[in-house]
């Protein structure tokens, strides 16, 4: 089961955050193999950190749930809060597959919240997409929204990956390929 991840940082936590970069990427390190998707995102100066986005496929939501709070940063309090949702890799690829690379130019978190039926269910075409997939309930049952890694010209571009009308709201992010250089 593949699960979408989003630890917001808690304001005032960067000095923290950085005295946990270790723990972090050990962590991390132990869920290499499940990982699909992982990375910061930015604020507007495109350097200091947000947030952390982890798309992993792991056995069960309650194995999800103990990734996402046993992580250093959470347990230390960096993050104020934390968005798991089970998540659906329309792509069929890690982010490490990504033809586009590492670096060059901006990527983006891209996360609609879902209002009503669901919606942007077909991978769009004509986009640099990282990754891409549903937000479903724990049982997969029901669509919660959509959400997007990919890289796009600005944050109004980006935005567009989704229809802006089936969403309550729609997130973006500035983000980057995360994990050890």
């Amino acid at each position: 089961m593949e699960f979408f991840c989003y630890h917001r940082d808690r304001p005032g936590s960067m000095a923290l955050r950085g005295e946990l970069v270790e723990e972090h990427w050990s962590y991390m390190d132990r869920f290499a193999a499940e990982l699909i998707a992982r990375g910061p995102t930015l604020a507007g100066d495109g350097d200091t950190p947000t947030g952390s986005v982890h798309i992993i496929d792991l056995p069960d939501p309650a194995t999800a749930r103990a990734f996402a709070f046993e992580e250093p940063n959470y347990q230390a309090g960096v993050y104020r809060d934390v968005l798991l949702r089970r998540w659906r890799n329309l792509l069929g690829r890690t982010m490490w597959d990504f033809p586009g690379g590492r670096t060059g130019g901006d990527r983006y978190l891209v996360l609609g919240l879902g209002a009503g039926p669901a919606a942007d269910l077909a991978v769009p075409p004509g986009r640099e997409l990282i990754a891409y997939g549903p937000l479903l309930s724990d049982d997969g049952t029901a669509w919660l929204g959509t959400a997007a890694l990919l890289r796009a010209s600005d944050p109004d571009a980006a935005r567009a990956v989704l229809t802006a009308d089936r969403y309550a709201g729609i997130e973006v992010h500035g983000w980057q390929f995360g994990g050890r250089a």
